[in-house]
C-alpha cells in the first residue's frame, strides 16, 4: 500500500509527518509531499499546484497510490489525479472538503465566513490560517506550544485569488472513503456517505493528524485496506 498524504494548501507539510511515520511503521509506503506555497503561485492555482506535485509523486515511487487529503486539499484532488501518470487506486478524505469543480472555494464557504474573510483581506491577501481562529482556539486544538509554534511557522498570508478561483472540472478515480475528525465536517461526511463511500468518525479535532497521529494513521490504514467496504459511523 502506497499512501500519498496531502496537506491543506492553507497549512504546511508538518500536518502529516507523524502520520506518515506511523504508516511506515505498519509496513506501508507513505509520503507527505508539500504543495508549493500559495504565495509563490502566479495564478492558475489548481493546475499549477497539481502539475508540480504530480511530478514529485510520479518520481517518488512505483505502483498505484491512495491519495489521503486533509481539509482544503480535498478540492485539489481531481486536478492532481488528472496530472498524475501514477495510477490512483483510492482517495481518502480526512476532515476535508469534497471537490467542487466549477465553483470557487468562496462559493462553498458559509456566507458569514466568506464575508469575514473578504473584509479581513488587505492588498489582495488574507491573514494566515492561524489568524482565522478566535483567541485561544488554536491553543485548544494544539496544546503543545512547541508543536503549535512549528505549525504556525509554516504559515503565510494567503492570496485572495486562490479562494476566488473556479476549480477546474475533474473527477476522483478509484474507490472513495471519508474519515471525519470534527463536527464541522459533518455535512461533508454525510455527502461522502451519500456517494456510497466508506466512512469513519473519530471523536478528535481538525488538527488531529498533527496531535493524534497514531489514531488517525490506524483509521487511514483500515480504510485503505478496503475502501469499498460499506460505510459505518
Amino acid at each position: 500500500m502506497r499512501y500519498v498524504l496531502l496537506h491543506s494548501p492553507l497549512l504546511g507539510p508538518l500536518t502529516w509527518q507523524a502520520v506518515a511515520e506511523d504508516l511506515r511503521a505498519r509496513g506501508a509506503q507513505a509520503e507527505a509531499p508539500a504543495w508549493r506555497p500559495l504565495t509563490q503561485v502566479a495564478g492558475g492555482f489548481y493546475r499549477s499546484l497539481a502539475t508540480e506535485l504530480a511530478q514529485a509523486v510520479d518520481v517518488a515511487g512505483t505502483g498505484p497510490v491512495t491519495l489521503v487529503a486533509h481539509s482544503g486539499a480535498g478540492a485539489l484532488v481531481p486536478a492532481l489525479v488528472g496530472a498524475l501518470s501514477t495510477p490512483v487506486a483510492a482517495t481518502i478524505l480526512v476532515d476535508a472538503i469534497l471537490p467542487h469543480p466549477g465553483r470557487s472555494w468562496f462559493d462553498t464557504a458559509p456566507p458569514a465566513l466568506r464575508q469575514e474573510l473578504t473584509l479581513a483581506s488587505q492588498g489582495g491577501e488574507l491573514p494566515s490560517w492561524d489568524g482565522w481562529w478566535p483567541p485561544g482556539a488554536l491553543e485548544r486544538l494544539v496544546p503543545d506550544p512547541r508543536l503549535r509554534a512549528a505549525l504556525v511557522g509554516e504559515l503565510d498570508p494567503l492570496p485572495l485569488a486562490f479562494f476566488e478561483e473556479i476549480a477546474p472540472l475533474g473527477e476522483l478515480h478509484g474507490a472513495g472513503a471519508y474519515l471525519q475528525l470534527s463536527g464541522a465536517y459533518e455535512d461533508q461526511a454525510q455527502a461522502a456517505r451519500a456517494r456510497g463511500w466508506r466512512a469513519r468518525r473519530l471523536q478528535l479535532n481538525h488538527l488531529s493528524p498533527l496531535t493524534a497521529p497514531r489514531e488517525v494513521a490506524a483509521s487511514i490504514h483500515a480504510l485503505g485496506l478496503d475502501p469499498t467496504e460499506p460505510g459505518r459511523g
